[in-house]
């Protein structure tokens, strides 16, 4: 990962909150906390290592997997083609 400038870490890190405060991203966050907790209290704290919540495949499984889209990357993860314009 590149080193940013202190001015564009900054920059980043408001587009970054924006971005993880949208409705959408608050209800995922909030789901994935409560199946974090119950899977934590069925399986225990141990069985969680590693694994995130997929919300697309309603399951836990690697970190690497969920990030990566199953392995089909992620420019074609979502139904947008292009960028909006400013």
């Amino acid at each position: 990962m590149a080193r940013l400038s202190k001015k564009a870490a900054k920059q980043k890190a408001v587009r970054d909150k924006k971005a993880a405060m949208t409705p959408a991203r608050r209800k995922k966050k909030a789901e994935n906390q409560r199946k974090r907790r119950a899977a934590a209290k069925k399986h225990g704290i141990s069985w969680l290592k590693g694994k995130d919540y997929d919300h697309d495949d309603k399951r836990f499984e690697s970190i690497k997997a969920n990030r990566g889209n199953d392995g089909n990357g992620t420019k074609k993860e979502s139904k947008k083609t292009k960028r909006k314009k400013k």
